[in-house]
Order: structure tokens, then C-alpha cells, then sequence
């Protein structure tokens, strides 16, 4: 982030652009802050490409159009999918194009063994934007709230974070709705937080995940539904128990290694509020439980991602495991 954050103080910048990565807040933000930076309100010299099945004649064909009465011209092109099956066009085609065109990739996967990505960081700058620290969080959150004149403890901080999540965009939303509700007074508290604030999914994985251990199946699977009618994908939801046993498997370790709630904390960088929820799980099952469950994702992905199974059934029998 620090070298588009100066390309952009600079004005200086790179003849193509790649935005990857799982904090969407952060892909779209930078995304703005380019097309700001570069074109401002210019809209005439502004191309917009997304989806597969992109014509890279036509990407191409705007690059190599002057700039009318500009010294760039912009070209975004958005979830192309360029980056898992590589375009030999575009490859051929980067070192090649004009200097008074900038081109901009916004991408949700991309396969670093690719060749346009090796090709965009050879010519350009490639921006793994990914989900931010409970440090990074807190601070940014902080800062919103200071903007409106509001102060937080840090403890208020933990919670709320623990209940919003590591997504920026919920975050943001969620402080908005904190900073309506406070209307008027200067500190958040528990309170507030706790009485605006909606538990997101990463809770709610928590939560099934103890019923896994407590072995009541039914509120495990009752927790799931609840996740599928809020709308989550079940291979969002399995990539997060995934990651919550992956989490449990090092918290293990790091316990059996004689580390306190703190040092647990610190080593892994999570808030000590969540460090201390997942030493209590962790308690719960053995590691080589938390191994099987471990395995047992990746087995659930790979079957999925082949066709062998249903996304929502593979969650299921994950879930219902014995």
C-alpha cells in the first residue's frame, strides 16, 4: 500500500496496475483514489471493462487511443479473470503500450504463476490488499470515531471488532451506525456497542464450532442455516471454519509452548479478547482432532471445487461429522 499511497502523492505513475486480494474495501478504495488521482473529473478519457469474456482488442484499442486533451488515459478492467487463465494477448501486448496510457486490473483471484501477473509486476505494481491486523483495524476505527469527536477504550474497541469483524466495509458501517446512535455523547461504551452492533459470521463460525464440540449437531447445523439465510456462499462459510481450526491448531501449540492469553496474543496478532476465546475452544478438542478437521476442510474444498459434491452439503457433513 505504501507504494501506491506514493504514486499517488507523486503523481508519478506505473504504466499498469494490479489490485488483488480479499479486503474488497480496500481494492475499491485505492481504485477510486487512482482514478482520482490520474483523471479527476475527466470522464472522457475513462474506459470500463468487467467480467470474463473481456475482448482484449477492445482493451487495447482505448490504450492505444491519444488522450484528448490529457497527458493519460485511464482503462479499468474488473474481475476479467485474466489472472487464472492468462491472456497471451494482453502478456504480448503490455510492454508495447503507450506511455499516455495507464491500465488498471481490480481482480478477486489471481494465480501468481501467471504470466500476466509476473508481467504486471515486471512493468507495473501488483497490490496484495489483504484483510488487515487487529492493530491496522483498531487504529483505522479509532480514527473514524475521533473524526466525529467520539473516544473508545481500547477494551470497547476489542468487542466491538469482535463483533464486526475483519471486514473493512462492515466495519465501516457498523462505526456509522455507532456514531448515530451516540449522537451527543463523546464516549462509546459496551453498551452502545452491544446494542447496535450485528454479530458477523466470524462470530457465528465461533459459535458452531463450540456447538461441534459440545457434539450438539443440531445447533451447529441451526447456526449454518442461519449463516445461508443471511445470504453467505457455503464455500465462504467452509473457508472460515477452515480458517477457525487452522487458528485452533496454532493456538494449541502455542498453549502446549507454555504461552499465556498475552504472549498468544502478541504472537499471532489477534486482540487478547479473541486470543482468549480461542484458548477456551481450543480446550475443547485435541489436537489431533483439530488436525481431522483440518484435513477435512481442505478434503471438502477439493471435492467441491471437482464436482464430486455440493457446496451446502460438503458444510453439512463437515458440520455432522463424528
Amino acid at each position: 500500500m505504501q507504494t501506491l499511497n506514493q504514486d499517488i502523492k507523486d503523481r508519478t505513475f506505473r504504466p499498469v496496475y494490479l489490485l488483488f486480494g480479499e479486503e474488497r474495501y480496500l481494492k475499491q478504495m485505492y481504485k477510486k483514489r487512482l482514478r482520482q488521482a490520474i483523471l479527476g473529473e475527466d470522464t472522457m478519457n475513462y474506459s470500463y471493462f468487467e467480467g470474463k469474456g473481456i475482448d482484449v482488442q477492445a482493451i487495447t484499442a482505448m490504450a492505444d487511443t491519444m488522450p484528448f486533451f490529457a497527458e493519460k488515459r485511464l482503462i479499468l478492467v474488473e474481475d476479467s479473470g485474466f489472472f487464472k487463465n492468462a491472456s497471451d494477448a494482453m502478456v504480448e501486448y503490455l510492454p508495447h503500450m503507450p506511455e499516455t496510457a495507464c491500465l488498471v486490473f481490480v481482480e478477486e483471484q489471481v494465480d501468481k504463476r501467471n504470466r500476466l501477473y509476473k508481467k504486471v509486476k515486471e512493468l507495473g505494481y501488483a497490490a496484495e490488499l489483504n484483510r488487515q491486523n487487529p492493530e491496522q483495524l483498531a487504529q483505522w476505527a479509532g480514527t473514524i470515531l475521533a473524526r466525529d469527536g467520539k473516544k473508545i477504550t481500547k477494551n470497547s474497541m476489542d468487542l466491538f471488532l469482535s463483533m464486526a469483524g475483519d471486514d473493512m466495509e462492515n466495519i465501516r458501517m457498523e462505526l456509522e451506525k455507532l456514531i448515530m446512535y451516540t449522537m451527543g455523547r463523546e464516549v462509546v461504551t459496551d453498551s452502545d456497542i452491544e446494542a447496535v452492533c450485528t454479530v458477523q459470521a466470524t462470530n457465528r463460525i465461533f459459535d458452531m464450532i463450540a456447538a461441534v464440540a459440545a457434539k450438539n449437531t443440531r445447533k451447529a447445523l441451526d447456526l449454518y442455516e442461519d449463516l445461508l439465510t443471511l445470504k453467505e456462499p457455503p464455500m465462504r462459510i467452509l473457508f472460515l471454519i477452515a480458517r477457525q481450526f487452522n487458528q485452533l491448531l496454532q493456538v494449541k501449540e502455542l498453549m502446549a509452548q507454555g504461552m499465556d492469553k498475552g504472549q498468544i496474543a502478541k504472537k499471532r496478532k489477534l486482540q487478547p479478547f479473541v486470543a482468549g476465546k480461542l484458548m477456551g475452544q481450543a480446550r475443547a478438542f485435541s489436537r489431533e482432532q483439530i488436525l481431522e478437521y483440518v484435513e477435512t476442510c481442505a478434503e471438502m474444498d477439493e471435492a467441491v471445487k471437482t464436482g464430486k459434491i455440493a457446496d451446502r452439503l460438503a458444510v453439512e457433513l463437515l458440520i455432522t461429522k463424528r
